[in-house]
């Protein structure tokens, strides 16, 4: 590839953090733990996101020059076959978080429109409010996947300016929270009871030890997605430096903004005020809390009730609008980055010819169609259930979860054996003694299997079964799959060795 084309440093920093971090995981941790939601983003960061990141990053670097990304460490780390299963099961959770995430977008087209989430009215063509939202999802996904298949500058282009908006996001939300505190004489909305607002959320569903340990897969989950960019690379200028620097500093931010916005919703937001309305759901707590900074603000600064008014409108609307530009972006990035890692990374006797095939583009364009339609057919399955707009949110959030959180298993797991064979060249390494890595690996793992396992267990002991079917059914089911395919392509190498 000619140097000018290249991604430089800053582009993969800000496809890094569109595709990593989502300021409406600060307003959904607010929701469901209050306060008590900043330990275990810090949590979740120290045990998680940081030290799986360097281990990427000793990845990325040894696997510069491989256009597979994810699946090329998988595969010479722990061989082909889990490599497969592991690989198809780390699709599995980019499409289902595709599914789920596409449907936020119209909240915040309907929010920066009118100021508030009009979707539960939403009609077109007979249509109910969840139906014509999988009826616009689908062309939408169309229309990006036609995008994105035209080259990686359109992508990385399209991924920068969503990039761009969730970092002036963050810092509007920031110097706006910090004058409403300062305007208040530094008293905050939601009263600090220390230690209990930090350990204990203000949530009735979320007060047993199980409970609060599940919200540890919801910030597992608000960390996921900085290995898909492994499969940027070998695209990437002077990549065996800029690569690990992009991580590491990427990682620091996004940990440090978390734990900050999560701080700053208690300026202007009491917990029981705002969350005890009727009509908030994870779908629109962002928005509602928006609006209720700009209303804040406004009774601050003693304006009528109706500028107020306007002043929380125009904070709704601003978030929405940013945030929507920050979707938009990281949707250029979910539909390439994973299938090109996942399709050019397998044996190419896997596919029919066609599939892994480049288009003049440089882009896996038949790959990235037939996932385009496979997310279509799953999005018009999920909207075309007999369910509200809030059961709606609440299901494909279930479903994504735990389907984003196990393919980490893997690709932690297989760190041991990529620092155990001798044979590959390591350029670049952080963990350097044995039981320093072996110790890493445990910890890690650990973590994710007590956010998967109380999830599981909290739904067992509230009965909730469906909940919990939702929540395993896609990594089981794509790990089926991939085990199948894997079966076949064995066959077929036989056949063809006789």
């Amino acid at each position: 590839m000619n140097d000018k084309r290249r991604l430089t440093l800053l582009s993969v920093m800000l496809m890094i953090f569109t595709s990593t971090f989502a300021f409406d995981n600060t307003s959904i941790a607010y929701y469901t733990m209050g306060d008590a939601g900043i330990i275990w983003y810090i949590l979740a960061a120290f045990f998680f996101f940081v030290p799986s990141t360097l281990m990427f990053s000793e990845f990325g670097v040894a696997f510069r020059a491989e256009p597979g990304g994810v699946f090329s460490w998988l595969e010479k780390s722990i061989g082909l076959k889990w490599a497969f299963i592991g690989g198809f099961i780390w699709i599995a959770s980019w499409v289902i978080l595709t599914v789920s995430t596409v449907s936020k977008i119209w909240i915040m087209l309907s929010t920066t429109i009118s100021g508030a989430d009009k979707t539960g009215t939403w009609h077109i063509l007979g249509f109910n409010s969840t139906e014509t939202i999988g009826i616009i999802s689908i062309i939408f996904i169309i229309m990006v996947t036609a995008v994105s298949t035209r080259g990686l500058d359109k992508v990385a282009s399209l991924a920068s300016i969503g990039g761009i908006a969730a970092v002036f996001l963050t810092l509007f939300f920031i110097a706006a929270s910090l004058f409403l505190l300062v305007l208040n004489g530094f008293k905050l909305a939601e009263p600090i009871d220390f230690p209990k607002s930090f350990i204990k959320s203000p949530r009735s569903s979320y007060q047993s030890i199980s409970q609060m340990i599940s919200f540890l897969i919801y910030a597992v989950y608000a960390y996921a997605g900085i290995e898909a960019l492994g499969g940027i690379s070998d695209k990437m200028k002077n990549s065996k430096r800029n690569f690990p620097i992009a991580l590491a500093v990427s990682a620091t931010l996004i940990t440090a903004a978390y734990a900050m916005v999560i701080f700053l919703w208690s300026t202007s937001a009491n917990w029981h005020e705002v969350f005890q309305k009727s009509g908030v759901n994870l779908g629109n707590t962002t928005y509602v809390l928006m609006s209720n900074l700009g209303y804040s603000i406004g009774n601050s600064l003693g304006i009528n009730h109706r500028s107020a008014e306007a002043l929380s409108f125009f904070f709704a609307r601003f978030g929405s609008f940013t945030m929507l530009l920050s979707y938009l972006g990281s949707f250029f990035v979910i539909v390439y980055m994973p299938i090109k890692s996942f399709i050019l990374g397998t044996p190419q006797k896997l596919w029919p010819k066609s599939l892994p095939k480049l288009n003049k583009f440089g882009m896996p364009a038949n790959a990235m169609w037939w996932q385009a339609i496979i997310i279509c057919i799953l999005i018009g399955l999920t909207s075309f259930g007999n369910s509200t707009a809030t059961a709606f949110y609440e299901i494909l959030t279930l479903m994504d979860n735990v389907s984003s959180t196990l393919p980490y298993l893997f690709l932690v797991s297989a760190f041991i054996f990529f620092k155990q064979n001798k044979e590959l060249k390591k350029p670049y390494e952080i963990f350097k003694k044995k039981w320093n890595y072996i110790i890493i690996v445990i910890i890690v793992n650990t973590v994710l299997l007590m956010g998967v396992g109380s999830t599981i267990v909290d739904a067992i002991e509230t009965n909730n079964y469906l909940d919990l079917f939702l929540e395993l059914i896609g990594p089981v089911l794509f790990g089926f799959i991939g085990y199948c395919l894997y079966v076949l392509y064995e066959r077929w190498i036989k056949k063809l060795e006789k």
